[in-house]
């Protein structure tokens, strides 16, 4: 089975982050991985998980403005300089709180600028990649799928890779969203494999609903199965909306692990 990390960008969302670091250590997570987490207290966050036995994974950039778009600023040309900006601020908190690995978010990007846009992102995340392999941290990237966020600049895992390749980094890795690749594109198992040599993260979530990962289209047990079969040896992060309590819901966990996930 593999390792379950609690998203809290999502998990308890209604909470202090403070709180829903121990609810997670209560529940059973060894691992959390935060979205937005840069007005909470680094220093705070770190006695937090070392009080409570937990391993600190990822953070978002910034997401920027509601006029960016709010997903980010990696691919938007003019705002290179608050992009920047936003990564060493999250290379900053990470060192203080421990975390290792920061999603670059690239945003929302008119369809005719494109071309301008991918130029602006390549730069940006060599920029970051550099930034952020002088601490070992990792930088990664994330295919979001067009129904939740139109217009995200990337929404295929070949789309990302694209970029990956040009930027050219070891530490710049993908993070393989399993809803949203189910969302945008399906075949999961293959993708997982044909992928897995520059993956450095995994989500999961139901498609199409997003809630816990036993129901919908997916099928988590063959999708654990050949994460075992691959030899992903990396945490798995629960980024869903739960659809009641989260603790209600978490019986999906047993469930998978009975039936040999």
């Amino acid at each position: 089975m593999p390792r379950f990390s609690a998203n809290l960008g999502m998990l308890w969302a209604e909470l202090p982050l403070l709180e829903r670091i121990e609810r997670a250590a209560r529940a059973g997570f060894r691992a959390i991985e935060l979205q937005f987490p840069q007005d909470t207290s680094a220093i705070q966050v770190r006695r937090a998980c070392e009080r409570h036995g937990l391993t600190l994974l990822n953070i978002n950039t910034w997401p920027g403005e509601a006029a960016d778009g709010g997903s980010g600023l990696g691919a938007i040309a003019g705002r290179e300089q608050a992009f920047r900006q936003a990564m060493d601020r999250a290379i900053e908190w990470c060192l203080e709180s421990g975390a290792t690995g920061i999603h670059a978010m690239a945003g929302v990007v008119p369809r005719d600028c494109r071309e301008q846009a991918a130029a602006v992102l390549v730069a940006n995340l060599r920029d970051a990649a550099d930034k952020a392999s002088r601490h070992g941290l990792t930088v990664l990237i994330e295919a979001i799928n067009q129904r939740d966020k139109p217009g995200y600049f990337y929404s295929t895992q070949a789309e990302a890779l694209a970029i990956l390749r040009q930027v050219g980094a070891d530490n710049l890795r993908l993070l393989f969203d399993v809803y949203h690749v189910g969302v945008s594109e399906g075949d999961v198992l293959t993708r997982l494999a044909r992928y897995l040599p520059w993956i450095g993260h995994v989500q999961i979530a139901a498609v199409p609903t997003r809630a816990e990962p036993d129901e919908g289209e997916i099928r988590y047990e063959a999708v654990f199965r050949e994460l075992d079969r691959l030899g992903y040896g990396g945490w798995v992060g629960c980024e869903y909306r739960a659809r009641g309590g989260v603790e209600a819901g978490l019986g999906w966990m047993a469930t998978l692990a009975a039936a040999g996930g």
